[in-house]
């Protein structure tokens, strides 16, 4: 069953008027916390702006522990192999020449790689798993606003029954989900949206065809002189290609010459690896190019009254060490879990949340904010990458690190940082 195919008649039907839980955006993010609410017995729907998937900027490559969280959700094995495709290792490439290869602990007995998501049969497949949980799904439904009550009580989600429409209806829930993304609706309305830490970045990404056959090949992380772009097979014979233009220059030619003519510059900038066919070089785009400006999204916290955000809408900081759907996967379990709590009465608010959402990834986020110093100075960026090319341990570490397999604290521990920086 197709995700444009399911429940169409539901689609259709009057809204409900009061649910246990409403969440707002069909992303990976909603998808899984409407499945694991809906699993506990309580009223969930999901209000989807578009009415059928289309291709969003977003991320595709992920460490294995994605694939772990997936399994946890209840994605079948058969449906997980279809969308997820093995890649060995992601080889990093600087723009002084350095080369190195982190393989998230695929090279450990038993260890398992990387992997690139097909997003065009993944997301809509998390959506049937919500439906078949009993989640409610609502797509072509767009929010317009929040009601919230000053003295608690249930929230006031203002949707349309489709995006054309101008007239609202209301429905009342218990508690919020705000997985609608970087530009969060849910989170502005809450007031908790800001701007992005780092500076001005425009992020571009699309599918290029390939080899049929969809062969074993390393992903790639380009930096270039301003920018950097990311190249990862995904199943059905296509290359993702992810670009950040961080420079002034880059943003000015986007402004100037547009997307297209930029983002070929950029593609024509990358060295061709020796002895190695490139065959998404001389082939066509498998769909339209889209765009995310500002790259980035801040909020001051995850939860309140009656409201949390989980994906992108809880924040994102950048593409660079990738596990945006990997957060967004553990998000959606730790907010499932303690609006459970909190619906049953064995919690009084959603407060937990975001102290465990700060615990479990607030060292990954100082990482984050780490790497991008560095890539702001180059000079100091290729002295790093010199190092992580020749001390195996420190970039078997820093691999685990960004497939977020061990504690990001590791990173940030003084002996490792001496034994990344010392000459």
């Amino acid at each position: 069953m197709t995700a444009s195919a399911a429940a169409p008649d539901v689609d259709r039907a009057p809204l409900p008027a009061e649910v246990d839980v409403a969440i707002v955006g069909g992303g990976p993010a909603g998808a899984v916390t409407a499945t694991l609410l809906a699993r506990a017995g309580h009223r969930v729907v999901v209000l989807e702006r578009a009415p059928t998937w289309r291709w969003r900027a977003g991320g595709v490559f992920s460490s294995p522990a994605t694939l772990g969280e997936l399994r946890a959700a209840g994605l079948a094995a058969a449906t997980l192999a279809a969308v997820a495709r093995p890649i060995p290792a992601m080889r990093v490439e600087t723009a002084g020449g350095v080369r190195f290869r982190l393989t998230y602990g695929a090279e450990n007995d038993g260890g398992a790689p990387p992997v690139g998501f097909d997003r065009s049969a993944l997301d809509p497949a998390l959506l049937e798993l919500a439906a078949a949980a009993g989640a409610e799904l609502r797509r072509g439904t767009a929010v317009s606003g929040l009601d919230l009550p000053s003295g608690g009580g249930p929230v006031g989600v203002r949707v349309a029954t489709s995006v054309a429409s101008a007239a609202d209806s209301t429905i009342r829930a218990r508690v919020v989900v705000g997985a609608d993304g970087l530009r969060s609706l849910v989170a502005r309305a809450v007031g908790v949206a800001r701007a992005p830490r780092l500076g001005a970045r425009v992020g571009l990404t699309w599918h290029l065809a390939d080899a049929p056959g969809d062969p074993s090949r390393d992903a790639r992380m380009v930096v270039l002189d301003g920018a950097y772009c990311g190249l990862a097979p995904v199943p059905g014979g296509r290359v993702n290609v992810g670009i950040v233009l961080a420079g002034r220059g880059w943003r000015n030619a986007l402004a100037t010459r547009g997307a297209v003519d930029v983002a070929a510059e950029v593609l024509r900038a990358i060295p061709s690896p020796s002895g190695e066919p490139e065959p998404w070089r001389d082939l066509m785009p498998t769909d339209t190019m889209q765009g995310a400006v500002p790259l980035g999204h801040r909020v001051t916290r995850r939860s309140g009254p009656g409201w949390l955000l989980v994906g992108d809408a809880a924040g994102f900081l950048d593409p660079f060490t990738g596990e945006g759907l990997h957060r967004a996967l553990v998000s959606a379990r730790l907010a499932a879990e303690t609006i459970d709590a909190c619906l049953r009465g064995h919690a009084r608010d959603l407060h937990s949340y975001e102290r465990t959402m700060r615990g479990r990834f607030g060292a990954k986020d100082l990482v984050s904010l780490m790497v991008q110093a560095f890539l702001a100075r180059p000079a100091l960026f290729e002295y790093a990458a010199r190092r992580l090319a020749a001390r195996e341990r420190v970039r078997a570490t820093m691999g685990l690190v960004m497939g977020d397999l061990v504690p990001a604290s590791r990173a940030l521990d003084p002996r490792f940082l001496a034994a990344l920086l010392a000459p």
